[in-house]
């Protein structure tokens, strides 16, 4: 780690280095900004989150990286299968019939070393990365972020100053957690228990590397399959977390009942070894009130996550990297790195996330592509495009109405949950914690 001095500002500090942090780090880098990543942890380091799909291409190509990611072992993945409670498999959605494009051509990622890819193109870019180091606290002159107090491993802690203050620490989320910003999902109250094989079914050819989201019977939940190099495969289960958690055993047992419940999962790993233990994680579905502050602005999972039906993780974290990146850089050509700035494109990434969050909403009560194409086969094509996540865009709303039309006589459409909160909320937030009684609005 290379050493700054306390007085030593930078334009930019990052807090976390992974896929959002690395994303607008790099980005600001290349515009000639002066950025300081933070990572608490020393890459490579376990993630979940293995498959992209195709909108990752655009801000993988802005940050140079597909050149980097076809030359790695990474299996190609070109489309997704569902397989319903009944175990009848659909038709693949083939990415390139609806875009004949090299981005319909993705990856499926190992993710200790994709992140480690993405950190490492961003020092090659010029990003200071300094790695196995925690930022203590976010600081601030009255309300607004001006750089971060940091310590390496048992040594004295520092500041590092900075204009702008990026928050892409991930779940720990550390201004959201501060602010009290965290609205959790009402209805995506999800949990997942996953692990890892090796010699377990795969296709050959063109399909070799689709993922396929497997339903279980009785329609609890269901299995994501996906096959990573060096044999492996990536294989979890995900369903409301009282059912999957609650007066149950270890996550070993409840992923065995699972398994031995899904046929379609039994019959692909019967022949496999698992290769490593059991992973879990619970209450994962949520977002932020606010994208940013003065100042601040936050990223990633530090804003939100959604779900992990349709793999969409990775690119709402490169995303909102992208927009934030360029509202950044717009913020110091125009010298306003106020809330307003910094945050002006939160409102047209809510829309985006609420259009996955909706087609989410519709596989777990029941939706059915195959139905839905046999109906509507003039919308395959709409319906790839949310797959792929071009998200967006309101081209993609046509499917909605449709979607309606198919409904049983009583039921509601989900519609959006999630409004973002204007800067004041967040502004208030910072109000009540760093401003003196007499002078909060």
């Amino acid at each position: 780690m290379s050493t700054m001095q306390a007085s030593e500002i930078a334009d930019v500090v990052v807090i976390g280095g992974g896929p959002a942090g690395a994303t607008v780090s790099t980005l600001l880098a290349q515009k000639g900004l002066r950025v300081e990543l933070f990572e608490r942890e020393r890459f490579p380091r376990f993630h979940i989150g293995e498959s992209l799909i195709p909108e990752t291409y655009w801000v993988l190509k802005r940050l140079n990286m597909l050149d980097k990611l076809r030359r790695s072992a990474f299996v190609k993945k070109h489309s997704v299968q569902f397989v319903n409670a009944a175990g009848k498999l659909s038709a693949p959605f083939y990415f390139w019939d609806n875009k004949p494009h090299e981005c319909s051509q993705t990856w499926q990622v190992v993710r200790s070393q994709f992140d480690l890819m993405m950190l490492d193109n961003a020092r090659e870019h010029g990003v200071g990365v300094h790695e196995g180091v925690r930022v203590l606290e976010v600081l601030f002159d009255g309300t607004r972020a001006v750089g971060v107090r940091v310590q390496e491993g048992d040594g004295p802690a520092r500041e590092v100053r900075s204009r702008v203050v990026v928050d892409a620490s991930g779940q720990s989320t550390i201004l959201q957690n501060r602010f009290k910003l965290r609205l959790w999902d009402p209805v995506l109250n999800k949990g997942a228990v996953w692990t890892y094989w090796k010699g377990a079914y795969r296709d050959t050819g063109r399909d070799e590397g689709a993922t396929i989201v497997i339903q279980t019977p009785g329609k609890q939940g269901w299995f994501w399959y996906i096959p990573l190099h060096d044999d492996t495969l990536s294989v979890g289960v995900v369903a409301p977390f009282d059912y999957l958690f609650k007066g149950r055993g270890s996550h070993e047992q409840i992923y065995t009942e699972e398994v031995e419940r899904c046929p379609a999962v039994k019959e692909r790993v019967a022949r496999a070894r698992r290769v490593t233990g059991f992973f879990a994680t619970k209450d994962y579905s949520y977002r932020s009130r606010q994208v940013a502050g003065d100042g601040w602005v936050l990223v990633g999972d530090a804003f939100g996550f959604l779900d992990p039906l349709y793999s969409s993780g990775v690119l709402l974290a490169l995303k909102s990297g992208e927009l934030a990146a360029d509202a950044i850089v717009a913020g110091f050509e125009k010298n306003d790195l106020s809330a307003a700035q910094l945050g002006h494109w939160g409102a047209a990434f809510n829309r985006g996330v609420d259009r996955m969050r909706r087609l989410v909403c519709e596989y777990y009560d029941g939706f059915s592509f195959g139905q839905f194409i046999r109906n509507y086969p003039h919308l395959r094509g709409k319906i790839t495009d949310l797959l792929i996540g071009d998200l967006f865009t309101d081209k993609v709303d046509e499917v909605w109405q449709p979607m309606e039309s198919l409904y049983p006589p009583g039921k509601s459409p989900p519609g959006p949950w999630f409004s973002a909160a204007p800067p004041q909320i967040a502004q208030n937030k910072v109000n009540e914690l760093f401003l003196p009684e007499g002078h909060r609005p």
